[in-house]
């Protein structure tokens, strides 16, 4: 079974790029850091395009999504993905929910809750006095 698939492969055959590099060194000197038994302090890193190697299971590693840095933790099963699958860039779309005006009878539905009408302000007032 090979570890990661052939665009990966060809990847790193070409070499890591030097920022690649600095998060491995940050990582290893996290890892090293951490007391036994204890998951290492978290790396934050802009890097989404970097492949997950062996040596990087156990690390923490914070993924910059555009807004958010998106905490991950690095399991055996993910060697061979990018961290940016791991750290989504926007908000999945909810849908089935019609919103104000689409449909015919939501025209009707006041906008801002409670209403109060000119004849409600006028009975408060008459009971006021």
């Amino acid at each position: 079974m090979q570890l990661y698939s052939t665009r990966q492969r060809q990847r790193l055959n070409r070499g890591l790029r030097p920022k690649q590099h600095s998060l491995l060194k940050r990582l290893r000197k996290a890892k090293k850091e951490a007391p036994p038994m204890e998951k290492p302090e978290v790396v934050k890193t802009h890097l989404q395009d970097m492949i997950i190697l062996p040596e990087m299971v156990g690390s923490m590693v914070g993924v910059y999504n555009g807004k958010t840095f998106n905490q991950v933790e690095i399991k055996p099963e993910m060697i061979g993905h990018y961290l940016g699958e791991f750290s989504i860039t926007y908000k999945p779309v909810k849908r089935g929910r019609p919103g104000i005006g689409a449909t015919h009878s939501s025209r009707f539905i006041p906008l801002k809750w409670p209403i109060k009408t000119h004849v409600q302000s006028k009975q408060n007032k008459t009971k006021k006095a």
